[in-house]
């Protein structure tokens, strides 16, 4: 949910009388530093970035994304957040471009439009890495994929 980061290192803590090796991962668009405990790291959602050409695939399959979102606003929030938390880009997408679409129409309440802003993090901070582009070049890009 904090989106994509470089892992800067492995160091050993004693956490809680616990002593594990952690992930040190740096997220470069938010200037934030992550510790994550090395043996649940996967059970946690962390993976790979995508490839520059999965990156590709997902802004192109943008505009193709059809999105139909309940009316109810709780099971909104609830569906989006689960699709966010799956880890799978084409997901955020999707909410990404509802959201958006939402909002043009008949505007967001302010956790939707904080939920948006999330998953544009999510998604552009990935985009950044996999590319290998500016933060400001890839919300273009994305941006040009939603218009």
């Amino acid at each position: 949910m904090h989106g994509a980061g470089v892992v800067e290192s492995i160091v050993q803590k004693k956490v809680d009388g616990v002593t594990r090796d952690y992930y040190i991962l740096r997220l470069p668009n938010r200037s934030m530093v992550v510790m994550i405990p090395t043996d649940s790291s996967a059970a946690i959602g962390v993976r790979p970035i995508v490839d520059e050409a999965q990156a590709d695939r997902i802004l192109a399959a943008i505009p193709n994304i059809q999105v139909e979102m309940t009316a109810n606003w709780n099971h909104r929030y609830r569906e989006n957040m689960e699709r966010m938390k799956s880890g799978d880009l084409f997901e955020v997408a999707w909410v990404i471009k509802g959201l958006t679409a939402r909002d043009q129409a008949r505007g967001l309440s302010t956790g939707e439009r904080k939920m948006l802003h999330s998953a544009k993090q999510i998604l552009i901070s990935e985009i950044v890495l996999a590319k290998s582009v500016s933060y400001e070049s890839a919300e273009q890009a994305l941006n040009t994929a939603l218009a």
